[in-house]
């Protein structure tokens, strides 16, 4: 079920939150930034009006009577998130995503809106990759799931230690993928 986001709350928190950092919210450059975060909120936090069974039917098509069991992989799949430590951007994020099908393959486009979806969520780096691995465990009935998602955050690279060539990387290995060394190593090995 969507959740709507109250706007004018927002608005009203973007309007206080310039006038604490010192500014004047009616200086003619800012007088409709409140209306337009307010609105761009309602896009980049898109994920939060939904939980992972949610977005899991939303994006759950599947082409049934499938007979392989081989290695499918979608990577380099471009996200943005926010962390909710900071509200800081988390930026150049890429998620790849391999699992063993059972019976049934996902769209692959479906594969970068479960992506894009999880990321739209005050999150943290490792559960975008536990909230992708869960969606895709119940949208293709499979165990056998592995996510890679590798980021640069703006709390490390543009505040406190500027470490600006920091990049995390966070897997979720879940299924076949945690149990068989050889198969998680062709993974690595086809993300290279």
């Amino acid at each position: 079920m969507k959740k709507e986001f109250d706007h004018e709350r927002i608005k009203n928190a973007i309007r206080e939150l310039i006038e604490a950092i010192g500014d004047d919210p009616e200086r003619s450059g800012l007088r409709e930034t409140p209306d337009r975060v307010a609105r761009m909120y309602d896009e980049i936090f898109e994920g939060m009006r939904y939980s992972n069974d949610e977005i899991a039917q939303m994006f759950g098509k599947c082409f049934k009577d499938i007979s392989t069991n081989d290695l499918v992989i979608v990577k380099d799949i471009e996200v943005f998130s926010y962390c909710e430590h900071h509200l800081a951007l988390m930026y150049n994020m890429r998620c790849h995503v391999g699992y063993i099908p059972k019976g049934k393959v996902i769209g692959l486009s479906k594969v970068a809106r479960i992506c894009d979806m999880v990321a739209k969520r005050l999150q943290l780096q490792e559960r975008i990759c536990a909230d992708i691995a869960e969606i895709m465990q119940k949208v293709c009935d499979t165990e056998d799931v592995i996510v890679i998602v590798e980021g640069e955050h703006s709390c490390m690279t543009a505040r406190c230690i500027r470490s600006h060539d920091a990049k995390t990387r966070t897997a979720a290995i879940r299924g076949l993928f945690d149990t068989d060394h050889e198969l998680r190593q062709e993974v690595y090995s086809l993300l290279r």
